[in-house]
Formats: structure tokens, C-alpha cells, sequence
């Protein structure tokens, strides 16, 4: 059961990813190509393999490289990574650094987001949101050359708790 659940998660997130920001690029010239990764430790060396499936607690990096496929320069390219839940963002692991997220995939803010909270003592107080409640990235990727590309990079953990909450 659980093994079904992570191979839809993976799906969604893939779905998402490709789909969403391939349709608002002008005329197709951009393509988007989403790969997957398990981050995986062999001989104290960090390895990255084809991610099929996960479980809780293991990390996928997630590689989307958008390339201009026409013969002219594409202008004001954004790339859009969702970050379904059930999985939880890490934060560091983001390339490049300088982006946008959202707790709602709607509205975009600068990293680190944060909110308006009331403190122990009663006091509205300005808090960082926990990355785990990151569910949009945002880059802009500026000008694409023409046949050029560029590629955006996170890295999410498998939350402990069930995904079956989390699919539906």
C-alpha cells in the first residue's frame, strides 16, 4: 500500500512540475524536462539515483532544465517547481538560491517567507514559515538564449507521516 502511495506522489509532483510551466511559455519554445533523483550515501559519498519510489524519510532531488527549443531568445521565463504535500522542502538544497515560494501555489513571496503570529504573550510578531509548508517554488530564469538552458534544483524529505492524507 504505502509502495502505491509514494509512486503517486512522485507522479503528481512530476505531472505538476512538467506541465504547469510548459503551458505558459510563448509558443512551446521552452520545454521542460523533470528528473527525479533518490539521494542515496554509498562508501561516505553522496549518490543520486533514479527515484521509481520512496519512503519516509528519504530525500529526492528534483532537476527540472527548461531549454528554448527556437532560434530566438525567450524573454521573462519562470520556472515553477510544486512541492506536493506529504513531502517537506530542504530549504538548503535549493539552486538557485534567489527565489519565490508559496504556502498556497497563488501567491509567490521572497525566501524565507514569513507571517504574522501572536507570541506567548499575546503580541503580533513576524515568524519565518517552516519550509515544510513551502507547497510552490518559484525562479525567475530571466532571458533563455536561443538552444540555451537552464536548470532549477530542490530537494524534498519524505514526510513520516502516512501519504495516503496527502494524495487525496
Amino acid at each position: 500500500m504505502h509502495r502505491m502511495h509514494s509512486r503517486v506522489l512522485a507522479l503528481l509532483l512530476a505531472v505538476a512540475a512538467v506541465a504547469a510551466p510548459a503551458m505558459a511559455l510563448a509558443k512551446d519554445a521552452v520545454t521542460v524536462a523533470l528528473r527525479a533523483h533518490k539521494v542515496t550515501e554509498q562508501k561516505g559519498r553522496e549518490v543520486l539515483v533514479d527515484a521509481q519510489e520512496a519512503k519516509p524519510g528519504e530525500v529526492i532531488e528534483y532537476r527540472a532544465t527548461y531549454t528554448n527549443q527556437s532560434a530566438e531568445s525567450v524573454r521573462e521565463v519562470w520556472a515553477t517547481l510544486p512541492i506536493p504535500a506529504g513531502l517537506e522542502l530542504q530549504l538548503p538544497s535549493v539552486a538557485p538560491s534567489q527565489l519565490l515560494a508559496s504556502t498556497d501555489g497563488r501567491t509567490f513571496a521572497p525566501v524565507p517567507l514569513m507571517r504574522r503570529e501572536r507570541d506567548a504573550s499575546g503580541a503580533m510578531v513576524m515568524r519565518a514559515v517552516p519550509a515544510s509548508e513551502y507547497r510552490s517554488l518559484r525562479w525567475s530564469l530571466g532571458t533563455l538564449p536561443a538552444k540555451g538552458s537552464r536548470t532549477v534544483v530542490a530537494r524534498a524529505r519524505v514526510a513520516d507521516a502516512p501519504l495516503a492524507a496527502s494524495v487525496r
